[in-house]
């Protein structure tokens, strides 16, 4: 589903990208990136799922070897249901865990069923 031309793109470009399932439901947009400063790898992506105009939103780290990019929709593709992310563990603006700590890391990544990327 990269192009060429889409193998790089600017954090810029994809910060707000809407996140669609499989089953083509919109299950939220990334807010934020989060970078493993020794590995120089982005080890999360930050999706907001819920609320209205910012306002409830649930906040959660999805790693980001869970999402492909979709060219054709400019916006990321996940295996997800959105049950699944309703009960996925999150946090609030104002409370963002230590996604260092790779016990925390081991969770989220058991969660999505992903191996994480350190090993």
């Amino acid at each position: 589903m990269i192009t060429k031309e889409d193998s790089a793109l600017q954090a810029s470009t994809i910060i707000g990208a809407k996140v669609r399932n499989y089953q083509d439901e919109d299950v939220g947009k990334i807010e934020d990136f989060v970078m493993d400063m020794q590995s120089g790898r982005i080890a999360y992506a930050v999706l907001s799922f819920g609320g209205f105009l910012g306002i409830g939103d649930k906040l959660f780290a999805v790693p980001f070897q869970s999402l492909s990019w979709d060219s054709k929709r400019e916006g990321f593709l996940m295996e997800a249901n959105k049950d699944r992310l309703k009960n996925a563990p999150g946090f609030d603006r104002d409370s963002w865990p230590k996604m260092g700590d790779r016990r925390w890391g081991s969770t989220i990544h058991k969660y999505y069923g992903s191996k994480p990327y350190w090993e």
